[in-house]
């Protein structure tokens, strides 16, 4: 299996869980303890505990945070050597994952990503993937969430108290948001605030998944409502008067909030961004995002949902995003800021395609899933095979609606025009 965007991610099988029991093998071998954590997903402790075996094997220690956020994991991975976090995020619940941090806690860098890759592929664990424990460190202990709970509340300061609907999916934010947003001080209704691991709607927080939002949030007189899809690292929201705010104007809003003057984000981010601080574009993906931020920048994130602050940790951290919204929305007119956010035409399309990476390829990629970005002076457009799904994702954008859809139109015909080669072939 590869690493995608954001981890390995799969449709749950025998493949993934070997792959779960070879990955901890070989992080056993290179740390001397790891820390894993698992979301609500009803087959997400199975893989935990086959992560878990294989770090065993390898005469390593191991401590299981439970059910937890993922930026949980990462918050607590700088004193642990290493980390892991199963999960397939945003992904359906039939799929899983595998999510691996490094020492800083951090989404592993590519080159760490390559190497991992290459002895996965070469099978450079046992053979015979027989688990002989060596070592009795396992242990699951409560206190990473409790720790990850302070330091977030500790951080924030609403001044005034406010009205938030808080959904969460049934996912794992449901363990820490309501916990981290009462203690703000924020008057909560929670929906779908269940750790079941059953998705009462889609988990990636798209508006039209939402569409129950706007009415509550009128009708209750709420500052607005925040969203998190199944690990929490993301985290979407609407203002008072029940309006999606785009990632667009998310990543601006924070921007601003937060003074930052050097922003890392992702090439299908809003051109719009430029006009607020000094930016720097990363392939899609949250882990390419917190690679550059290791180095450079104020605050990053992309337009899915995914915010990184960098003073916090280096993973996109959902429930600090949420309680740093309602910090805002304590501060702010969230409704009136969105008035003064110039908006551009986007326009985002996928297309179902089992053999993304080769279309890619045969239209000029150097890295599939990096892909092309075609700028113009009136927009541009981004053409790549995703991450985590067997699709090819177009997104353009341009300063009238006419130009963003021909450009959109152009980048469908031309990826419809490569499949059709590659079946007639």
């Amino acid at each position: 299996m590869r690493f995608g965007s954001s981890g390995i991610r799969s449709r749950y099988g025998s493949e993934l869980v070997s792959t779960s029991l070879a990955l901890g093998q070989i992080l056993g071998k290179k740390y001397s303890e790891v820390l894993v954590g698992r979301d609500t997903r009803t087959t997400s402790r199975i893989i935990e505990n086959a992560f878990i075996a294989g770090v065993l094997s390898s005469d390593c220690s191991v401590r299981s945070a439970g059910l937890v956020p993922t930026p949980v994991v990462a918050y607590s991975v700088p004193k642990r050597g290493s980390g892991c976090m199963v999960t397939a995020s945003h992904n359906p619940e039939e799929y899983n994952g595998l999510k691996v941090f490094n020492h800083g806690g951090a989404s592993l860098f590519k080159a760490q990503q390559e190497e991992i890759e290459e002895l996965l592929k070469n099978g450079s664990t046992n053979e015979d993937h027989r688990v002989i424990p060596r070592h009795s460190g396992k242990a699951t202990d409560s206190a990473f969430l409790d720790t990850y709970i302070r330091g977030v509340t500790s951080a924030i300061h609403c001044g005034k108290r406010g009205r938030i609907i808080l959904d969460c999916g049934n996912g794992a934010g449901s363990v820490a948001s309501p916990a981290i947003l009462g203690a703000a001080g924020v008057e909560l209704r929670c929906l779908n605030c269940s750790p079941s691991g059953i998705f009462p709607r889609p988990s990636e927080p798209l508006e039209q998944h939402l569409l129950y939002l706007p009415p509550l949030v009128k009708a209750w007189g709420a500052s607005g409502a925040v969203v998190h899809d199944g690990d929490a690292d993301r985290m979407m929201a609407f203002d008072s008067r029940g309006r999606f705010i785009t990632g667009d104007q998310m990543l601006i809003l924070f921007t601003r909030y937060l003074d930052a003057r050097r922003v890392v984000t992702t090439t299908d981010a809003s051109m719009a961004i430029e006009e607020w601080a000094e930016v720097r574009r990363t392939p899609v993906g949250d882990s390419f995002v917190s690679e550059a931020l290791s180095g450079w920048g104020d605050f990053g994130g992309e337009p899915s949902g995914a915010w990184i602050f960098p003073r916090q940790s280096l993973c996109p951290d959902g429930p600090y995003a949420a309680a740093l919204f309602c910090e805002m929305a304590s501060e702010w007119d969230i409704a009136e800021e969105l008035d003064r956010i110039p908006v551009y035409p986007v326009r985002r399309s996928s297309l179902p395609c089992p053999h993304a990476r080769e279309v890619m390829t045969a239209l000029g990629a150097a890295e599939p899933t990096e892909g092309i970005r075609i700028s113009r002076d009136d927009g541009w457009i981004l053409i790549r095979a995703s991450g985590t799904e067997p699709k090819i994702r177009i997104t353009s954008e341009g300063r009238t609606a006419t130009t963003a859809d021909t450009l959109l139109d152009e980048g469908i015909r031309a990826v419809r025009q490569w499949k059709s080669r590659r079946k007639n072939r």
